[in-house]
């Protein structure tokens, strides 16, 4: 049986075309790279506005293996399926039904691919809706521990006008939850690395430019004090302030 990592290197010729086809029409700004942890264990958390296309220019845009934590809905094709239906209707409102129509044999080739592979490479499933989110952590923590790099993506990956910052959601206690533990149990101090994404909104095919902001790798042992939920709030509202820090200055570029 293959690896994650070898699964991940069959894989790459596709992903890397989908990713491109997932961000056709738009150009792309990358800030920060320096900042990127390239070896050992890392996470990388950011605001999801985009949906797939949050993830494509993460995938584009840091060179090593990643591990991506995703709705486990993607992982059953007819779900994944109902995903896709859901979007497009969000995204193109009356036309949805026609524009599922016309690329429905293309999308049907996609859909089926993404959900017999996300899997075999390592994707991490999240149960978003029944809060069963112990055994994500739990394998988050063990590819930590062999020294992957994780992508925790914060939000349902859409805009909603609503919020108080309607391009970052608030972030959930995972990702500060899973730093926390790592290092009480294991004296492993993870890089978290912020990253903030603009432009991923727009819908397929629109022009547009695709801006994507890294900031500096932030550690849990910072922000120590008053056990777990103490700490894990304080870290979680730190990576949620970076990330719109580096929001709003990937918008005066």
């Amino acid at each position: 049986m293959r690896s994650f990592e070898e699964e991940l290197r069959r894989v790459e010729p596709v992903g890397r075309l989908l990713s491109r086809l997932a961000l056709l029409g738009k150009s792309r700004l990358v800030r920060g790279e320096d900042n990127i942890v390239r070896r050992g264990p890392s996470i990388i958390v950011g605001n999801h506005c985009g949906s797939y296309k949050d993830g494509a220019s993460v995938y584009l845009n840091v060179p090593r293996p990643l591990f991506f934590t995703a709705n486990q809905e993607i992982f059953v094709r007819d779900q994944l399926d109902r995903m896709v239906r859901k979007h497009l209707k969000r995204q193109l409102k009356s036309l949805s039904g026609l524009a599922y129509f016309l690329v429905s044999p293309f999308l049907s080739l996609i859909v089926t691919y993404v959900s017999a592979n996300v899997a075999k490479v390592g994707a991490i499933p999240v149960d978003l809706y029944n809060h069963g989110k112990h055994e994500a952590i739990r394998r988050c923590m063990e590819y930590l521990k062999a020294g992957r790099a994780i992508v925790a993506l914060q939000g349902r990956g859409r805009v909603v006008p609503s919020d108080p910052n309607p391009y970052v959601r608030a972030f959930s206690r995972g990702t500060s939850v899973i730093a926390y533990r790592m290092f009480d149990t294991y004296g492993i101090d993870v890089p978290v690395t912020p990253v903030a994404l603009f432009g991923t909104q727009i819908p397929f095919l629109i022009p547009g430019t695709v801006r994507m902001n890294i900031g500096p790798p932030m550690f849990i042992s910072r922000h120590l004090g008053g056990g777990l939920d103490d700490t894990v709030a304080r870290f979680k509202d730190a990576l949620e302030a970076a990330v719109k820090k580096l929001l709003i200055e990937i918008l005066r570029v």
